[in-house]
């Protein structure tokens, strides 16, 4: 089935290290791939095969070439309460790399991935990272694999905004670790995950084709943020909320009022930053040659938007997040969403 849907020309938040004009895009077409989610969270390919996460019911399921559902799997000792359950998922060589919150801990976990496309299997989970602090909001949980062949995964404060400035704490940092869950040598800080912090709730994180990092963070009341993420740097939380122009704080290249934002999931093609907004509901582009412009489509048309990434044929898939008590579902959501990236 395929649906069009116009985009807005309504501009964005303007202010510091903000856009100072939002073009609209072109009116663009949108396929929809499957329907029927509960609280989808996250997107990974394995291979070509599409696997997605359902943040409540703890399910990954794999989307077939018909566009039906299978389960390939519940993932054991998820508690879903709030913002928390089964989060990112990332496809790593033969695994499944899966962030989930317990009853006492958010952790990630990797499964051996066994099978052909429309049979795949997880086998036991193993845990390479626990002890996070969790909390009923905050908990970042966005994991993906860099350029370097490192595990990287948001962090939220869970409620503690002052464990974002604390280097022994975990909370309100992006973490690299290596695939089996080690520390890297070459990690900012010597012996620890931590690569950057001061951040608040971080939900994106995506890489250009020269190995740049970008993230997305939910702000408080005032500002979203879209990040360059350098290593060892300090992001501000809760010291500062946006773009404060202080010593030792990195300022986000790009913010935006929480009402139009609630950044979640990013992807980066060629040209762009792709970014999908929760209160917002909106896809937000942002050049690459210019990060202090964006444009908008689909806003108000989709609802809320959870995750973008990018396919192996090059398409753009989107999930809509509906269905997670914070929306306004329509009979078929939520729903997977194919675009053109250019249109």
């Amino acid at each position: 089935m395929v649906a069009v849907a116009g985009c807005s020309p309504t501009p964005g938040q303007a202010g510091p290290g903000a856009a100072g004009e939002s073009r609209p895009l072109p009116t663009a077409e949108f396929e929809v791939l499957a329907s029927g989610l509960d609280a989808p969270w996250s997107i990974t390919f394995h291979g070509q095969t599409p696997l997605i996460s359902e943040r409540d019911s703890a399910r990954i399921l794999e989307i077939t070439d018909t566009g039906h559902t299978r389960e390939v799997a519940v993932i054991d000792g998820v508690t879903a309460v709030g913002e928390g359950g089964l989060l990112g998922i990332a496809s790593h060589d033969e695994y499944l790399y899966v962030y989930s919150m317990s009853d006492r801990e958010n952790r990630i976990e990797r499964f051996a991935l066994s099978g052909e496309p429309g049979a795949l299997a997880l086998g036991a989970g193993e845990v390479i990272l626990d002890g996070i602090a969790a909390a009923s909001y905050h908990n970042g949980g966005r994991i993906a694999f860099g350029p370097d062949g490192m595990l990287y995964a948001t962090v939220g404060d869970a409620g503690n905004p002052a464990s974002a400035q604390d280097l022994e704490s975990l909370s309100g940092k992006i973490l690299r670790l290596t695939p089996e869950g080690g520390v890297p040598q070459d990690n900012p800080f010597e012996g620890s995950l931590v690569y950057s912090y001061g951040h608040r709730n971080p939900q994106g994180i995506a890489w250009d084709a020269a190995g740049v990092m970008y993230a997305s963070e939910f702000g408080q009341n005032t500002w979203d943020e879209l990040n360059v993420i350098e290593a060892g740097g300090n992001y501000g939380w809760p010291e500062v909320e946006g773009s404060a122009g202080r010593d030792g704080f990195v300022d986000p290249v790009q913010q935006w009022k929480p009402a139009d934002a609630s950044p979640s999931g990013i992807a980066i093609t060629s040209e762009t930053i792709h970014i999908a907004n929760l209160r917002g509901a909106r896809l937000r582009d942002v050049p690459l040659a210019d990060l202090g412009q964006s444009s908008e489509r689909f806003t108000g048309e989709l609802g809320r938007l959870r995750d973008v990434t990018v396919a192996p044929d090059g398409s753009l898939w989107m999930l809509t997040n509906n269905t997670d008590g914070r929306g306004d579902p329509r009979p078929d959501d939520d729903r997977v969403l194919r675009i053109d990236p250019s249109a």
